[in-house]
Protein backbone atom coordinates (compact mmCIF):
# COMPACT_ATOMS: atom_id res chain seq x y z
CA UNK A 1 0.00 0.00 0.00
CA UNK A 2 2.81 2.39 0.13
CA UNK A 3 3.63 1.84 -3.94
CA UNK A 4 2.38 3.26 -6.38
CA UNK A 5 -0.04 1.48 -8.37
CA UNK A 6 2.20 1.98 -11.60
CA UNK A 7 4.86 -0.27 -10.29
CA UNK A 8 2.82 -3.06 -9.51
CA UNK A 9 2.84 -3.56 -13.12
CA UNK A 10 6.78 -3.46 -13.56
CA UNK A 11 6.88 -5.87 -10.45
CA UNK A 12 4.86 -8.22 -12.50
CA UNK A 13 6.73 -8.15 -15.55
CA UNK A 14 10.26 -8.53 -13.90
CA UNK A 15 8.56 -11.31 -11.80
CA UNK A 16 6.38 -13.04 -14.45
CA UNK A 17 7.87 -12.05 -17.90
CA UNK A 18 9.83 -14.53 -20.00
CA UNK A 19 13.27 -13.45 -18.06
CA UNK A 20 11.14 -12.69 -15.01
CA UNK A 21 12.55 -13.47 -11.26
CA UNK A 22 10.21 -15.88 -10.56
CA UNK A 23 9.64 -17.39 -14.19
CA UNK A 24 13.37 -18.26 -14.11
CA UNK A 25 13.14 -20.04 -10.70
CA UNK A 26 10.25 -21.96 -12.21
CA UNK A 27 12.23 -22.89 -15.27
CA UNK A 28 8.82 -21.59 -16.87
CA UNK A 29 6.66 -18.80 -17.82
CA UNK A 30 3.47 -19.08 -15.86
CA UNK A 31 0.81 -16.86 -18.35
CA UNK A 32 1.13 -14.07 -20.38
CA UNK A 33 1.82 -11.09 -18.27
CA UNK A 34 -0.09 -8.10 -20.93
CA UNK A 35 -3.37 -8.68 -20.94
CA UNK A 36 -6.31 -10.16 -18.87
CA UNK A 37 -4.19 -12.70 -16.58
CA UNK A 38 -1.68 -9.41 -15.99
CA UNK A 39 -4.74 -7.13 -14.75
CA UNK A 40 -5.94 -9.82 -12.67
CA UNK A 41 -2.50 -10.50 -10.74
CA UNK A 42 -2.28 -6.81 -10.34
CA UNK A 43 -5.77 -5.86 -9.43
CA UNK A 44 -6.20 -9.07 -7.25
CA UNK A 45 -2.72 -7.13 -5.50
CA UNK A 46 -4.15 -3.99 -4.53
CA UNK A 47 -7.27 -4.68 -3.23
CA UNK A 48 -6.19 -7.95 -1.32
CA UNK A 49 -4.83 -5.09 1.54
CA UNK A 50 -7.82 -2.78 1.38
CA UNK A 51 -10.30 -5.62 1.78
CA UNK A 52 -8.08 -7.23 4.24
CA UNK A 53 -8.09 -3.90 6.50
CA UNK A 54 -11.87 -3.84 6.60
CA UNK A 55 -13.21 -7.32 7.49
CA UNK A 56 -10.36 -7.65 9.92
CA UNK A 57 -11.21 -4.36 11.44
CA UNK A 58 -14.97 -5.08 11.72
CA UNK A 59 -13.88 -8.67 13.24
CA UNK A 60 -12.69 -6.85 16.15
CA UNK A 61 -16.08 -6.07 16.82
CA UNK A 62 -17.89 -9.41 16.20
CA UNK A 63 -19.15 -10.80 19.80
CA UNK A 64 -16.91 -13.76 20.52
CA UNK A 65 -20.01 -15.04 22.80
CA UNK A 66 -21.88 -16.15 19.73
CA UNK A 67 -20.07 -19.05 19.10
CA UNK A 68 -20.16 -20.66 22.68
CA UNK A 69 -24.19 -20.10 22.29
CA UNK A 70 -24.39 -21.82 19.15
CA UNK A 71 -22.61 -24.67 20.35
CA UNK A 72 -24.54 -24.92 23.79
CA UNK A 73 -27.51 -24.71 20.82
CA UNK A 74 -25.93 -27.83 19.38
CA UNK A 75 -24.91 -25.93 16.05
CA UNK A 76 -23.78 -28.12 13.64
CA UNK A 77 -20.20 -26.07 12.69
CA UNK A 78 -21.09 -25.57 9.23
CA UNK A 79 -24.27 -23.66 10.84
CA UNK A 80 -21.92 -22.10 13.87
CA UNK A 81 -19.59 -20.65 11.47
CA UNK A 82 -22.56 -18.64 9.68
CA UNK A 83 -24.29 -17.64 12.46
CA UNK A 84 -21.19 -16.53 14.39
CA UNK A 85 -18.79 -15.23 11.94
CA UNK A 86 -20.40 -15.20 8.22
CA UNK A 87 -23.77 -13.47 9.29
CA UNK A 88 -22.35 -9.98 11.28
CA UNK A 89 -19.59 -9.86 8.58
CA UNK A 90 -21.89 -9.80 5.47
CA UNK A 91 -22.01 -6.12 4.90
CA UNK A 92 -18.33 -5.78 5.28
CA UNK A 93 -18.19 -8.46 2.79
CA UNK A 94 -20.65 -6.62 0.55
CA UNK A 95 -18.51 -3.46 1.37
CA UNK A 96 -15.30 -4.78 0.61
CA UNK A 97 -16.35 -6.36 -2.50
CA UNK A 98 -17.33 -2.73 -4.17
CA UNK A 99 -14.89 -1.00 -2.77
CA UNK A 100 -12.55 -3.38 -4.56
CA UNK A 101 -13.99 -2.81 -7.36
CA UNK A 102 -14.28 0.73 -7.45
CA UNK A 103 -10.35 0.57 -7.38
CA UNK A 104 -10.40 -1.65 -10.55
CA UNK A 105 -12.57 0.31 -12.09
CA UNK A 106 -10.83 3.60 -11.72
CA UNK A 107 -6.78 2.13 -10.98
CA UNK A 108 -4.78 4.03 -13.92
CA UNK A 109 -1.46 2.50 -13.14
CA UNK A 110 -1.76 -1.08 -13.35
CA UNK A 111 -3.15 -1.11 -16.62
CA UNK A 112 -1.14 1.37 -18.04
CA UNK A 113 1.67 -1.21 -17.28
CA UNK A 114 0.35 -4.50 -18.24
CA UNK A 115 -2.81 -3.56 -20.00
CA UNK A 116 -1.58 -4.29 -23.41
CA UNK A 117 -3.92 -4.02 -26.01
CA UNK A 118 -6.46 -5.62 -23.32
CA UNK A 119 -8.06 -1.64 -23.07
CA UNK A 120 -9.52 -0.74 -20.06
CA UNK A 121 -11.74 2.09 -19.39
CA UNK A 122 -8.91 4.25 -17.38
CA UNK A 123 -6.43 3.76 -20.30
CA UNK A 124 -8.87 4.66 -23.40
CA UNK A 125 -9.41 8.34 -21.00
CA UNK A 126 -6.22 8.66 -20.97
CA UNK A 127 -5.34 8.17 -24.39
CA UNK A 128 -8.37 10.26 -25.17
CA UNK A 129 -6.59 12.99 -23.18
CA UNK A 130 -2.96 12.87 -23.39
CA UNK A 131 -2.97 10.44 -26.83
CA UNK A 132 -1.54 11.15 -30.14
CA UNK A 133 -4.51 12.57 -31.35
CA UNK A 134 -6.23 13.90 -28.30
CA UNK A 135 -10.71 14.34 -28.23
CA UNK A 136 -11.33 16.27 -25.24
CA UNK A 137 -15.07 15.89 -26.05
CA UNK A 138 -14.83 12.04 -26.16
CA UNK A 139 -12.90 12.13 -23.03
CA UNK A 140 -15.20 14.03 -21.42
CA UNK A 141 -18.02 11.60 -22.01
CA UNK A 142 -15.93 8.58 -20.99
CA UNK A 143 -14.88 10.85 -17.42
CA UNK A 144 -18.70 10.65 -17.18
CA UNK A 145 -19.27 7.09 -17.86
CA UNK A 146 -16.48 6.28 -14.82
CA UNK A 147 -19.26 8.14 -12.47
CA UNK A 148 -21.71 5.50 -13.03
CA UNK A 149 -20.31 3.03 -10.68
CA UNK A 150 -19.77 5.88 -7.78
CA UNK A 151 -23.00 6.56 -8.05
CA UNK A 152 -24.30 3.21 -7.82
CA UNK A 153 -21.97 1.98 -5.24
CA UNK A 154 -23.66 4.30 -3.19
CA UNK A 155 -26.64 2.93 -3.69
CA UNK A 156 -25.68 -0.28 -3.05
CA UNK A 157 -23.96 0.63 0.42
CA UNK A 158 -27.06 2.69 1.41
CA UNK A 159 -29.00 -0.54 0.81
CA UNK A 160 -26.37 -2.83 2.93
CA UNK A 161 -26.15 -0.83 5.64
CA UNK A 162 -29.49 -2.94 6.87
CA UNK A 163 -27.21 -6.01 7.51
CA UNK A 164 -24.67 -4.60 9.62
CA UNK A 165 -24.97 -6.21 13.08
CA UNK A 166 -24.79 -3.85 16.07
CA UNK A 167 -23.61 -5.53 19.23
CA UNK A 168 -25.43 -3.50 22.70
CA UNK A 169 -22.33 -5.01 23.96
CA UNK A 170 -18.87 -6.79 22.94
CA UNK A 171 -18.10 -9.73 25.23
CA UNK A 172 -14.27 -10.21 25.61
CA UNK A 173 -14.72 -13.98 25.43
CA UNK A 174 -11.62 -16.56 24.49
CA UNK A 175 -11.87 -18.45 21.05
CA UNK A 176 -11.21 -22.35 22.14
CA UNK A 177 -7.53 -23.18 21.02
CA UNK A 178 -7.45 -25.74 18.01
CA UNK A 179 -4.23 -26.98 17.20
CA UNK A 180 -4.89 -28.48 13.61
CA UNK A 181 -7.70 -24.86 12.75
CA UNK A 182 -4.69 -22.23 13.82
CA UNK A 183 -1.89 -24.17 11.88
CA UNK A 184 -4.09 -24.51 8.49
CA UNK A 185 -5.11 -20.89 8.51
CA UNK A 186 -2.16 -19.62 9.84
CA UNK A 187 -0.22 -21.33 6.92
CA UNK A 188 -2.62 -20.39 4.64
CA UNK A 189 -2.35 -16.52 5.38
CA UNK A 190 1.86 -17.03 5.61
CA UNK A 191 1.32 -18.96 1.64
CA UNK A 192 -0.72 -15.89 0.79
CA UNK A 193 1.79 -13.53 1.93
CA UNK A 194 4.83 -14.74 1.15
CA UNK A 195 3.15 -15.13 -2.56
CA UNK A 196 2.59 -11.30 -2.64
CA UNK A 197 5.97 -10.31 -1.36
CA UNK A 198 7.13 -12.52 -3.92
CA UNK A 199 6.14 -10.71 -6.45
CA UNK A 200 7.74 -7.52 -5.27
CA UNK A 201 11.24 -9.08 -4.38
CA UNK A 202 12.22 -8.40 -7.76
CA UNK A 203 12.10 -4.28 -6.91
CA UNK A 204 14.89 -5.25 -4.67
CA UNK A 205 16.44 -7.15 -7.02
CA UNK A 206 16.66 -5.71 -10.19
CA UNK A 207 18.45 -2.30 -9.18
CA UNK A 208 21.43 -3.98 -7.44
CA UNK A 209 22.84 -6.10 -10.19
CA UNK A 210 24.78 -5.19 -13.26
CA UNK A 211 22.09 -5.94 -16.42
CA UNK A 212 19.15 -8.05 -15.20
CA UNK A 213 19.02 -10.91 -16.32
CA UNK A 214 22.00 -11.46 -17.95
CA UNK A 215 24.69 -9.66 -15.60
CA UNK A 216 23.61 -11.01 -11.83
CA UNK A 217 26.90 -9.08 -10.11
CA UNK A 218 26.04 -7.15 -7.35
CA UNK A 219 26.28 -3.21 -8.37
CA UNK A 220 25.25 0.21 -7.05
CA UNK A 221 25.57 1.92 -10.39
CA UNK A 222 21.60 2.37 -11.08
CA UNK A 223 20.71 3.77 -7.33
CA UNK A 224 23.94 6.06 -7.88
CA UNK A 225 22.61 7.43 -11.20
CA UNK A 226 19.44 8.18 -9.99
CA UNK A 227 20.85 9.85 -7.16
CA UNK A 228 23.04 12.00 -9.62
CA UNK A 229 20.11 12.76 -12.26
CA UNK A 230 19.38 16.15 -11.54
CA UNK A 231 15.82 15.69 -13.10
CA UNK A 232 14.82 12.39 -10.67
CA UNK A 233 15.90 14.66 -7.82
CA UNK A 234 13.50 17.26 -8.62
CA UNK A 235 10.77 14.94 -9.06
CA UNK A 236 11.70 13.75 -5.76
CA UNK A 237 11.64 16.86 -4.08
CA UNK A 238 8.25 17.86 -5.89
CA UNK A 239 6.50 14.72 -4.40
CA UNK A 240 7.87 15.78 -0.92
CA UNK A 241 6.64 19.55 -1.03
CA UNK A 242 3.27 18.45 -2.61
CA UNK A 243 2.95 15.70 -0.10
CA UNK A 244 3.60 17.76 2.85
CA UNK A 245 1.50 20.48 1.77
CA UNK A 246 -1.55 18.04 0.55
CA UNK A 247 -1.07 17.01 4.16
CA UNK A 248 -1.29 20.18 5.89
CA UNK A 249 -3.49 21.67 3.90
CA UNK A 250 -5.92 18.59 3.90
CA UNK A 251 -5.60 18.23 7.58
CA UNK A 252 -6.66 21.88 8.20
CA UNK A 253 -9.68 21.62 5.51
CA UNK A 254 -10.70 17.93 7.33
CA UNK A 255 -10.32 19.23 11.07
CA UNK A 256 -12.37 22.39 9.85
CA UNK A 257 -15.54 20.01 8.46
CA UNK A 258 -15.63 18.27 11.44
CA UNK A 259 -15.35 20.85 13.77
CA UNK A 260 -18.30 22.37 11.80
CA UNK A 261 -20.79 18.83 12.07
CA UNK A 262 -19.41 18.04 15.33
CA UNK A 263 -18.63 20.56 17.58
CA UNK A 264 -20.61 23.31 15.99
CA UNK A 265 -23.93 24.96 16.43
CA UNK A 266 -24.15 26.11 12.71
CA UNK A 267 -27.64 24.78 11.48
CA UNK A 268 -28.43 21.37 10.10
CA UNK A 269 -27.90 23.13 6.26
CA UNK A 270 -24.77 23.65 6.66
CA UNK A 271 -23.62 19.91 8.52
CA UNK A 272 -25.48 17.96 5.42
CA UNK A 273 -23.40 20.20 2.73
CA UNK A 274 -20.17 19.28 4.37
CA UNK A 275 -21.58 15.87 4.61
CA UNK A 276 -22.66 15.75 1.29
CA UNK A 277 -18.95 16.92 0.01
CA UNK A 278 -17.57 13.72 1.55
CA UNK A 279 -19.88 11.20 0.24
CA UNK A 280 -18.94 12.78 -3.18
CA UNK A 281 -15.40 13.19 -3.44
CA UNK A 282 -15.45 9.71 -1.84
CA UNK A 283 -17.29 8.67 -5.13
CA UNK A 284 -15.51 10.84 -7.97
CA UNK A 285 -12.72 8.80 -9.32
CA UNK A 286 -9.36 10.27 -9.64
CA UNK A 287 -9.17 9.99 -13.16
CA UNK A 288 -12.13 12.06 -13.22
CA UNK A 289 -10.96 14.66 -10.81
CA UNK A 290 -8.01 15.27 -12.73
CA UNK A 291 -10.29 15.16 -16.15
CA UNK A 292 -12.81 18.51 -13.92
CA UNK A 293 -9.18 19.93 -13.06
CA UNK A 294 -7.50 20.16 -16.96
CA UNK A 295 -10.46 21.40 -18.27
CA UNK A 296 -11.11 23.70 -15.35
CA UNK A 297 -7.97 25.50 -14.73
CA UNK A 298 -6.50 25.21 -18.38
CA UNK A 299 -5.45 28.67 -19.34
CA UNK A 300 -5.50 30.09 -16.01
CA UNK A 301 -1.91 30.90 -13.39
CA UNK A 302 -3.02 27.49 -11.39
CA UNK A 303 -2.46 25.32 -14.70
CA UNK A 304 0.82 22.81 -14.45
CA UNK A 305 1.33 24.38 -10.87
CA UNK A 306 2.10 22.23 -7.56
CA UNK A 307 -0.74 24.29 -5.78
CA UNK A 308 -3.10 22.88 -8.20
CA UNK A 309 -1.79 19.48 -7.60
CA UNK A 310 -1.79 19.95 -3.63
CA UNK A 311 -5.69 21.33 -3.95
CA UNK A 312 -6.58 18.36 -6.21
CA UNK A 313 -5.23 15.57 -3.33
CA UNK A 314 -7.06 17.81 -0.73
CA UNK A 315 -10.35 16.94 -2.79
CA UNK A 316 -9.67 13.61 -3.79
CA UNK A 317 -8.91 12.31 -0.24
CA UNK A 318 -11.22 14.16 1.57
CA UNK A 319 -13.65 11.58 2.46
CA UNK A 320 -11.72 9.22 4.36
CA UNK A 321 -9.73 11.91 6.54
CA UNK A 322 -12.96 13.75 7.26
CA UNK A 323 -14.74 10.90 8.95
CA UNK A 324 -11.81 10.08 11.12
CA UNK A 325 -11.89 13.56 12.71
CA UNK A 326 -15.77 13.46 12.69
CA UNK A 327 -15.56 10.48 14.66
CA UNK A 328 -12.97 11.26 17.00
CA UNK A 329 -14.76 14.91 17.88
CA UNK A 330 -18.15 13.00 18.47
CA UNK A 331 -15.99 10.55 20.66
CA UNK A 332 -15.26 13.76 22.98
CA UNK A 333 -17.03 15.36 26.02
CA UNK A 334 -19.91 17.42 24.20
CA UNK A 335 -20.06 19.82 27.71
CA UNK A 336 -16.53 21.34 26.73
CA UNK A 337 -17.86 24.02 24.85
CA UNK A 338 -20.64 24.84 27.67
CA UNK A 339 -18.17 25.19 30.33
CA UNK A 340 -16.18 26.91 28.37
CA UNK A 341 -18.42 29.75 27.83
CA UNK A 342 -20.10 29.66 31.49
CA UNK A 343 -16.44 30.43 31.98
CA UNK A 344 -16.21 33.76 29.59
CA UNK A 345 -14.26 31.86 26.84
CA UNK A 346 -15.38 31.96 23.22
CA UNK A 347 -15.99 29.11 20.91
CA UNK A 348 -12.89 29.00 19.31
CA UNK A 349 -10.83 29.45 22.09
CA UNK A 350 -12.23 26.00 23.51
CA UNK A 351 -11.43 24.72 20.10
CA UNK A 352 -7.65 25.64 20.52
CA UNK A 353 -6.60 25.14 24.04
CA UNK A 354 -9.26 22.60 24.68
CA UNK A 355 -10.45 20.36 21.58
CA UNK A 356 -7.60 20.44 19.54
CA UNK A 357 -5.15 19.10 22.08
CA UNK A 358 -7.35 16.17 22.85
CA UNK A 359 -7.32 15.67 19.34
CA UNK A 360 -3.89 16.32 18.25
CA UNK A 361 -3.41 12.16 17.85
CA UNK A 362 -6.20 11.83 15.45
CA UNK A 363 -4.70 15.30 13.58
CA UNK A 364 -1.42 13.11 13.26
CA UNK A 365 -3.11 10.50 11.77
CA UNK A 366 -4.86 12.36 9.30
CA UNK A 367 -2.09 14.26 8.61
CA UNK A 368 0.12 10.71 7.56
CA UNK A 369 -2.97 9.56 5.36
CA UNK A 370 -2.93 12.51 3.57
CA UNK A 371 1.04 12.25 3.15
CA UNK A 372 1.02 8.65 2.34
CA UNK A 373 -1.63 8.58 -0.12
CA UNK A 374 0.01 12.19 -2.33
CA UNK A 375 3.64 9.96 -2.36
CA UNK A 376 1.76 6.86 -4.12
CA UNK A 377 -1.32 8.76 -6.20
CA UNK A 378 -1.14 8.67 -10.00
CA UNK A 379 -4.44 9.27 -11.48
CA UNK A 380 -5.54 12.36 -10.98
CA UNK A 381 -1.90 13.94 -11.16
CA UNK A 382 -1.31 12.27 -14.95
CA UNK A 383 -2.94 15.22 -16.01
CA UNK A 384 -2.08 18.33 -14.34
CA UNK A 385 1.28 17.74 -14.01
CA UNK A 386 2.99 19.64 -15.65
CA UNK A 387 6.75 19.04 -17.29
CA UNK A 388 8.58 21.22 -14.30
CA UNK A 389 6.01 20.43 -11.75
CA UNK A 390 6.42 16.64 -12.58
CA UNK A 391 6.34 14.48 -9.58
CA UNK A 392 7.75 10.70 -8.52
CA UNK A 393 4.97 8.67 -10.12
CA UNK A 394 4.37 10.57 -13.26
CA UNK A 395 8.37 10.72 -13.75
CA UNK A 396 7.43 6.65 -13.24
CA UNK A 397 5.07 7.00 -16.21
CA UNK A 398 7.64 9.15 -18.15
CA UNK A 399 10.58 6.41 -17.79
CA UNK A 400 8.34 3.63 -18.63
CA UNK A 401 8.38 5.02 -22.41
CA UNK A 402 12.33 4.89 -22.53
CA UNK A 403 12.05 1.39 -20.91
CA UNK A 404 14.48 2.83 -17.80
CA UNK A 405 12.88 0.10 -15.66
CA UNK A 406 16.26 0.55 -13.14
CA UNK A 407 15.19 3.80 -12.52
CA UNK A 408 11.86 3.32 -12.37
CA UNK A 409 12.20 0.60 -9.47
CA UNK A 410 15.00 2.46 -7.77
CA UNK A 411 12.37 5.48 -7.71
CA UNK A 412 9.57 3.17 -6.34
CA UNK A 413 12.10 1.98 -3.36
CA UNK A 414 12.43 5.77 -2.54
CA UNK A 415 8.76 6.35 -2.24
CA UNK A 416 8.66 2.88 -0.35
CA UNK A 417 11.06 4.15 2.05
CA UNK A 418 9.82 7.54 2.60
CA UNK A 419 6.24 6.39 3.30
CA UNK A 420 7.86 3.39 5.89
CA UNK A 421 9.43 6.44 7.43
CA UNK A 422 7.04 8.65 7.15
CA UNK A 423 4.20 6.18 8.72
CA UNK A 424 6.54 5.16 11.47
CA UNK A 425 7.21 8.93 12.44
CA UNK A 426 3.37 9.84 12.56
CA UNK A 427 2.58 6.34 14.10
CA UNK A 428 5.23 6.74 16.74
CA UNK A 429 3.76 10.64 17.17
CA UNK A 430 -0.14 9.63 17.63
CA UNK A 431 0.88 6.79 19.83
CA UNK A 432 2.99 9.40 22.26
CA UNK A 433 0.04 12.07 22.41
CA UNK A 434 -2.22 9.62 22.99
CA UNK A 435 -0.38 8.39 25.81
CA UNK A 436 0.27 11.35 27.19
CA UNK A 437 -3.70 12.51 26.67
CA UNK A 438 -4.76 9.51 28.60
CA UNK A 439 -2.55 9.63 31.57
CA UNK A 440 -3.66 13.79 31.59
CA UNK A 441 -7.21 11.96 32.15
CA UNK A 442 -6.00 9.61 34.44
CA UNK A 443 -4.32 11.91 36.70
CA UNK A 444 -7.50 14.18 36.61
CA UNK A 445 -9.88 11.13 37.39
CA UNK A 446 -7.58 10.63 40.69
CA UNK A 447 -7.26 14.20 41.99
CA UNK A 448 -11.03 14.47 41.47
Amino acid sequence: MFLPTITYGFAIIYSFGKQGLITRLLGRQLFDIYGFFGLMVGYVIYTVPVAFLLIHNTMGFVDKKTLTVSKVMGDHTLATFWIAVLRPLLGTFAGALIQAFFLCFTDFGIPASVGGGYEVIATLLYNQMLGGIPDFHRGAVIAMTMLIPSIGSIAILQILERFNIRYNRISQAELRKNTLRDTGWGLSGSVVSVAILSIFAVIFVVPLVEAWPYQTGFSMEHVQAVFTDSSLLASYGHSLLMALLTAALGTLVAYGGALITARSTLGAGYKRTIESIALVTNAIPGMVLGVAYLFLFSGTSLQNTLLLMVVCNVVHYFSTPYLMMKNALSKMNAGWETTAMLMGDSWLKTILRVVTPNALSSLIEVFGYYFINSMVTISALIFIAGARTMVLTTMIKQLQYVNRFNEVFVLSLLILATNLVAKALFSWLANRRGNSTKKSKEKEGIQS
